[in-house]
C-alpha cells in the first residue's frame, strides 16, 4: 500500500474522530476537538507536542499524537504515544508501523532516548502492535484506586 506521513492539520480532525470511533465503538467529538487543538495549533512548546497521519489517495487512513514529557513519576525527558489508530481496511499494511515510526526518530533527533505509552493489559491487539514494534515493558506499574 502506497501512503504518505505529514504532520496533523484541522482538516483531520474528522477522520481521526471516525477512526477512534470504529476502535472505540463510540464517538467523542469535543473530547477530539479539544485534545487535538495543540497538535494542529502549535501550542504547546515547539517539538513536543508531534502530531501526524497518514494518507492513501487523499484520504487520511491513520494518526498518531505524541508529546515530549519529563518529571512525571520521576521519569527523565522522554516520548509518549497517547494516541494511535489505523483505519482497520487499512490494517496490517504498515500504516501504523510507520506512524509510530515517524515519532520515535522525532523524539530521537530532539535528544531522548525512549519514548513511551499505555496499553490495556487486555488489548491484546494493540499489545502485539507495540511488541511487534520493538516496545517491552517499561519501569512504571499503574495503579488505581476505585471508588
Amino acid at each position: 500500500m502506497d501512503f504518505t506521513i505529514r504532520k496533523i492539520c484541522a482538516d483531520d480532525s474528522r477522520a481521526v474522530i471516525e477512526i477512534d470511533k470504529i476502535h472505540s465503538n463510540e464517538a467523542k467529538p469535543d473530547y477530539w476537538t479539544a485534545r487535538l487543538e495543540p497538535f494542529i495549533t502549535g501550542a504547546r512548546k515547539k517539538g513536543s507536542a508531534l502530531g501526524y497521519v497518514a494518507v492513501a489517495d487523499g484520504k487520511v487512513i491513520g494518526y498518531v499524537l505524541a508529546e515530549a514529557r519529563a518529571w512525571e513519576f520521576g521519569s527523565p525527558n522522554c516520548g509518549w504515544i497517547f494516541a494511535i489508530g489505523v483505519d482497520p481496511r487499512s490494517s496490517r499494511e504498515g500504516v501504523g508501523l510507520a506512524l509510530c515510526r515517524e515519532v520515535c526518530l522525532k523524539f530521537k533527533s530532539q535528544g531522548m532516548d525512549k519514548t513511551r505509552t499505555m496499553v490495556r493489559k487486555d488489548n491484546v491487539e494493540v499489545l502485539s502492535f507495540f511488541r511487534a514494534s520493538g516496545f517491552r515493558a517499561g519501569p512504571f506499574v499503574e495503579l488505581e484506586l476505585e471508588f
